[in-house]
């Protein structure tokens, strides 16, 4: 055995646990679980359902490590919901992009009340108990909200809490360590090891960024000051847990899956999370690297351009977190309530939030199209001598959907490429990935757009669920059709026998018989505007505690000073270019804000012939 594995070993405590089996735990031993692994599960997975717990056995199965009794690490953090955490979030994506990534972005926006400690398995319900006694004691004086002070240095950025309320905060987690280390029952070695701050001594702070380059402080400054820390934000505590034996490892991202062609080669999944150690990686060959499957437990190599980097804490698993509820509060004088309540997830906390409701509209461009690629002549290109559609490049599109009228059709009104079709389901897993809920879905009734909202949909796994309603006018300025006429597009009828989710019921604002040839500049962004008013108008907001989202995938863009401008700004917009406004109710207006998902670049690749290039003499 190792000697840093000897020395986990020697922190885990054999004493049988001296209380009721837990309700998640019987069924678990009653399917033949052993006990130990049974629990081991149920840590691994916050202790939410038998089914969770289970799946994670089967997955850890080949597991070497399966057997080891070595415990968690856990961590109490007081973290922002609601509209504060929306804002700190955009400030993440904001900060990494314009100044690369810092250590605070390696986990989410929180104020540490304790620092990791070490809990075994059987004794973590103990950590539950303890959290709901400490958060029933201190339910009449928890701080209802939180006042926060900007502070930089050149290495730190963040918000210092108010000193008052961080007393009340570091009582309620010196409380909290306490009652853990007293209920444990097993003294310091197995709840609270001696080289952690448990509680955290240093002064309460909410990190915005730590450990960057010294000249990137202005800038990080200057957008931290777009941060209003009054913002309505609901505070929860809520107690996390991390492997130990991996706290000094990068994290990877498995973008695709790979089956193993070696028996030393490990098995990844998209989206799997995997340790790797540094120390370690010259033992792998170059474009290689050895990693431990988060999912399966199981180490073994993998293709490095398979991953991408991952965050410290999209290991971490949520335990039970303290909320303030509105069921049943114990008000004071001055109206405030100060209940605290379990929760399971964070689902539960977003079902109580008061803050108020948003709605957002993105604007997106359409993926790339076949004539951006192969020019305007490229159906000729695909045409045998009897008028056939063949696939003449791996760019074109497998076939062209069914059209009553001639083929040519498509000349005017052509698809996305392959590596469009592509960029626009990227695109929806991406919004998928952030959570972004989406509510209505309108689109220009070109080919390029409806194919973009499908697809997008389709990353997103609502395809069938949110129908795309077509409409003539989001179509982009009529002044830039080559033909100088209108093109014949798809008929709603022709989308729907193609198989593209069309909502039918739907009746457009601007017929297509509206849209005019040539038109001006100035009737293109009256048309726009109306056509955006009608959409914001028809789409309420829905949900509690949750954005409401409307995509509009066409070529639609703010307008310039003037014609010349516009189509300056226009020739810039890639596909799939996108823009974000969010409604700021309380003002009645709207805000450009930045987008939930990142921009896609991607480089030009040339058409090949081999016998061109190797056979050249």
């Amino acid at each position: 055995m190792a000697v840093a594995e000897a020395q986990l070993y020697s922190k885990v405590s054999n004493k049988p646990r001296g209380r009721g089996t837990s309700a998640l735990l019987e069924p678990l031993l009653a399917k033949g679980f052993p006990a130990h692994l049974a629990q081991k599960a149920l840590v691994a997975t916050g202790q939410k359902t038998v089914e969770d717990a289970v799946k994670w056995l089967h997955s850890h199965c080949n597991d070497p490590s399966l057997d080891d009794p070595i415990p968690q690490e856990y961590a109490l953090y007081l973290c922002p919901r609601g509209r504060l955490h929306s804002r700190l979030q955009d400030f993440w994506r904001e900060s990494k992009r314009q100044c690369g990534k810092n250590r605070a972005h390696e986990v989410f926006p929180h104020v540490t009340l304790c620092d990791f400690f070490t809990c075994e398995d059987q004794k973590v319900e103990f950590l539950y108990d303890v959290l709901k006694k400490v958060g029933d004691s201190f339910c009449q004086i928890f701080p209802p909200s939180i006042f926060l002070t900007l502070h930089a240095s050149p290495s730190y950025l963040g918000f210092f809490i108010d000193d008052c309320q961080a007393n009340i905060l570091k009582d309620f987690a010196v409380a909290f360590s306490t009652e853990a280390s007293a209920l444990a029952g097993t003294g310091p070695n197995t709840l609270a090891q001696p080289h952690h701050s448990f509680p955290s001594l240093k002064q309460f702070h909410l990190t915005l960024a730590h450990r960057f380059y010294p000249h990137h402080q202005k800038t990080l400054e200057q957008l931290a000051k777009c941060i209003n820390p009054g913002e309505p934000c609901q505070w929860v505590a809520a107690l996390y847990s991390r492997d130990m034996r991996f706290v000094h490892y990068q994290r990877l991202r498995a973008l695709f899956q790979y089956k193993p062609q070696n028996i030393d080669e490990l098995m990844i999944n998209a989206g799997d999370l995997i340790y790797v150690d540094p120390r370690q990686q010259n033992e792998a060959g170059e474009g290689w690297v050895i990693g431990t499957s988060h999912r399966t437990g199981c180490r073994g190599f993998l293709p490095e351009n398979y991953t991408e980097r991952a965050h410290e804490s999209d290991t971490w698993v949520k335990h039970r977190s303290l909320t303030k509820t509105e069921k049943e509060p114990n008000v004071k004088p001055n109206g405030e309530a100060h209940n605290l309540s379990m929760s399971r997830s964070v689902t539960n906390v977003v079902s109580l939030q008061n803050t108020a409701l948003r709605r957002g509209v993105l604007v997106m461009s359409h993926g790339e199209r076949v004539d951006q690629v192969f020019g305007k002549s490229w159906l000729q290109q695909c045409l045998t001598a009897d008028g056939k559609y063949y696939r003449a490049d791996l760019n074109f599109p497998s076939s062209l959907p069914r059209q009553k009228d001639s083929m040519k059709q498509f000349e005017c009104d052509p698809p996305l490429s392959c590596c469009g079709i592509f960029q626009s389901r990227l695109i929806g897993e991406a919004l998928l990935e952030q959570e972004v809920t989406v509510s209505s879905v309108y689109s220009s009734p070109a080919l390029r757009c409806v194919q973009t909202a499908q697809h997008v949909l389709q990353g997103l796994k609502l395809n069938q669920k949110v129908r795309i309603r077509v409409e003539p006018g989001l179509f982009e300025w009529t002044k830039w059709e080559a033909s100088r006429a209108i093109p014949k597009f798809m008929t709603v009828a022709e989308l729907v026998e193609a198989s593209y989710d069309i909502d039918t019921s739907y009746r457009a604002n601007f017929p297509l018989s509206s849209l005019v040839p040539s038109e001006s500049y100035e009737d293109y962004v009256s048309r726009s505007s109306a056509v955006i008013k009608h959409i914001i108008s028809a789409c309420p907001c829905k949900g509690r505690g949750l954005r409401s989202l409307n995509i509009l995938s066409d070529s639609c863009r703010l307008p310039s000073r003037d014609s010349r401008d516009f189509a300056q700004m226009v020739q810039k917009i890639p596909a799939l270019g996108m823009c974000f406004c969010e409604e700021q109710k309380e003002e009645n207006k709207w805000q450009m804000v930045n987008p939930p998902v990142k921009t896609l670049t991607h480089g030009a690749n040339a058409a090949f012939n081999w016998r061109n290039t190797i056979m050249e003499d």
